[in-house]
């Protein structure tokens, strides 16, 4: 069954492709709702905070996950779990992000408003 609630920003996707804006939205909104905490190692959060934190953390991964990682009750774990999945996405985007950058030419755009485009999409990769 599909998530019938409004998110706050887009669910993690199984195919990774948003991982790391993901990342940092969920990191941003735990933060905005004081449960921050429940993510980082050695916290001491209530075990209400936590479950308020899984709860949340659920509501913001694609279906496969969620049956993949159905057991996993911590949000510490749960994090730990998709970071050791995803967090390799660094190694492959940061060099494909630098050659870009290298590469950006403004005559290889029929606008500015294109260059400008492309600009601020390699800058916010890097």
């Amino acid at each position: 069954m599909s998530n019938l609630t409004k998110l706050e920003f887009v669910a993690l996707e199984i195919s990774r492709k948003n991982y790391l804006s993901w990342i940092n939205d969920t990191e941003v909104h735990l933060e905005a709702m004081n449960l921050g905490e429940t993510i980082k190692e050695g916290n001491e959060a209530s075990y209400v905070d936590r479950v308020k934190a899984t709860i949340f953390l659920r509501r913001h991964i694609h279906e496969g996950l969620k049956c993949e990682y159905l057991t996993v009750k911590d949000p510490l774990a749960l994090w730990g779990n998709l970071k050791e999945r995803y967090d390799h996405q660094r190694m492959v985007i940061l060099p494909k992000a630098r050659h870009d950058w290298m590469h950006l030419r403004l005559q290889d755009f029929k606008s500015v408003a294109d260059y400008n485009s492309a600009l601020f999409r390699i800058s916010s990769k890097l």
